[in-house]
């Protein structure tokens, strides 16, 4: 429940947010990620600035991400009832 209301939270306040401010931060996300990622794929072999470098750093952001919380975060358990939460597939049939 908690969760819930902190996302509705969320939500609200980016829905209030002006386009500039959606701007700045997608932008601060985007310095977190060349700062954190950026050496790696420099070490990889991509040029520092270049388009195989900025995918180099969106490629592995995914990753890390997918590992994180899982490729399907909107599917939990219970999700879909029998045939999703270990019914129907969960059985081996």
């Amino acid at each position: 429940m908690r969760t819930f209301i902190m996302l509705s939270a969320a939500l609200l306040l980016s829905a209030c947010a002006t386009p500039q401010e959606r701007a700045a931060r997608k932008q601060a996300e985007m310095s977190e990620m060349i700062a954190v990622y950026g050496p790696a794929c420099e070490r990889l072999g991509f040029a520092a600035q270049s388009d195989q470098w900025r995918n180099c750093i969106i490629n592995l952001s995914t990753k890390d991400e997918v590992q994180r919380y899982g490729s399907y975060p909107a599917y939990g358990p219970g999700w879909g009832g029998r045939y999703w939460g270990g019914g129907f597939w969960g059985r081996g049939w």
